[in-house]
């Protein structure tokens, strides 16, 4: 036995040497990754086109970017011509994933958002849980000017506290005014550094017809913002934040040892399949407003109804919206982050490959029916130099119909790889003998 592992000892230490005089010699091995069966499975050289079961239309694709704050703007939704008859006075129905418009009425009229407000303060108070400066199991105290707000509302008490986890589900389900101011003042200091905060946030996600006032939506002078920007926002929490749909989906619930009942203001959750939030809102000024999200076949769609003349209507508007995004279109997913696209060979390096994989989910917004044709374009080197850094841009793969390019990810490295030297050949000879003598 020791001989034998003195012989596979002498052996590595040749083929290390053999590699730091040559170029690896190592064979190019393929990975075809796919989320759908009918993926053709054949790659060719560095520039390659495969011909998948996915299509779409000019007015119907974008690049998967859940990265980027802007809504996407095509040519098919640039006439509003209310062709869904709303009576609403603006509505909006984004994909949430890609951020693309696929319907739109009136959507940049300033309007009063109501309690939809909320939907910025939660994703200010799930950026504090996110950064630590909060935690979920933090006593929140309660103010008089907290105990004092009117509208909806758990009826804080000035001598209690809540937990964090208490006050974001009283907000989520139950639209607590009270709560949401507590949570402001717990955050910020007080509720007018809280609605700085806001408006701050608003400028970075481009919601320009947005100016906040107050953190809770009750009707104030000013306090405006557009179907368009509440799709933005609600985009912003569900991408970034996909743990307050635990919160969102609640039906009912109770708080302080069952004392104190929660129903959902969002009749959507218990009637509307796949639902996932987001927030209702009404006052007698602003009528009748949703942020309505749903999801279903990897499809999540976001729908803003504003200005509805009853709740009744709100919620029918909001499920027309919804309906018409599910039975129009679909999301095709092309490969998720970290699958692994091909090995590509290593010149001189201390392993002669490297995985290549996905920087980022890859997938585009289709329209149904017309699921043929896309190409799948691999631009990647057959061999690269050695040193190899983790994460380092190895090429990009691209898919596109008729010409047009649907969605791009980088290919990057998934791990590092030293180039061969003394040093690194007599540290590797090591390491390598160091296992064979512990196996």
């Amino acid at each position: 036995m020791h001989f034998l592992k003195l012989s596979i000892g002498f052996l590595l230490s040749f083929s290390l040497i053999f590699c730091c005089i040559l170029p690896s010699l190592a064979e190019e091995s393929i990975y075809v990754w796919s989320s759908n069966a009918n993926m053709t499975n054949s790659v060719n050289d560095s520039s390659t086109n495969i011909t998948n079961s996915t299509s779409s239309n000019s007015n119907n694709i974008t690049t998967n970017n859940s990265n980027s704050n802007e809504v996407i703007q095509t040519s098919s939704e640039a006439t509003e011509n209310n062709s869904l008859l709303l009576e609403s006075g603006s509505a909006i129905l984004i994909e949430q994933t890609t951020g693309q418009i696929l319907y739109s009425h009136n959507i940049h009229e300033q309007l009063r958002p109501a309690s939809v407000t909320k939907v910025m303060s939660i994703l200010l108070i799930m950026e504090a849980l996110d950064n630590g400066k909060i935690s979920l199991e933090d006593t929140v105290p309660c103010s008089e000017n907290a105990a004092s707000m009117g509208g909806s509302q758990i009826w804080l008490d000035p001598r209690e506290t809540l937990s964090v986890n208490e006050m974001l589900k009283a907000i989520c389900v139950n639209s607590a005014n009270d709560c949401v101011v507590a949570m402001a003042e717990y955050i910020a200091g007080s509720e007018e550094a809280f609605v700085q905060m806001m408006n701050d946030k608003a400028k970075i996600l481009g919601m320009n017809d947005t100016c906040f006032k107050n953190c809770h939506g009750l009707d104030e002078d000013g306090h405006v913002t557009s179907a368009y920007d509440i799709s933005l926002m609600s985009r912003e929490l569900l991408n970034h934040y996909p743990s307050i749909t635990n919160y969102t989906t609640i039906w009912m619930d109770t708080l302080r040892d069952g004392k104190s009942q929660l129903s959902n203001t969002n009749k959507l959750i218990k009637s509307y399949k796949g639902a996932t939030g987001l927030k209702t809102g009404s006052t007698s000024l602003a009528l009748y407003n949703l942020s309505a999200s749903a999801t279903r076949d990897d499809l999540s769609l976001i729908a803003v109804i504003m200005k509805a003349p009853s709740t009744k209507v709100r919620f029918e508007e909001a499920q027309k919206l919804l309906d018409y995004g599910f039975n129009t279109f679909s999301f095709k997913q092309f490969g998720k982050k970290d699958d692994i696209v091909k090995t590509v060979c290593v010149d001189k390096g201390v392993t002669s490959y490297v995985d290549a994989v996905l920087k980022d989910n890859a997938g585009t917004l289709i329209e149904k029916g017309k699921d043929k044709n896309i190409e799948q374009i691999l631009n990647l080197e057959e061999v690269i130099p050695a040193p190899v850094s983790n994460g380092q841009k190895l090429g990009e793969v691209s898919f596109s119909l008729d010409g047009k390019t649907l969605s791009t990810v980088d290919i990057i490295a998934k791990n590092e790889v030293e180039k061969i030297n003394l040093f690194t050949m007599t540290k590797h000879i090591c390491y390598s003998w160091v296992d064979l003598l512990r196996s």
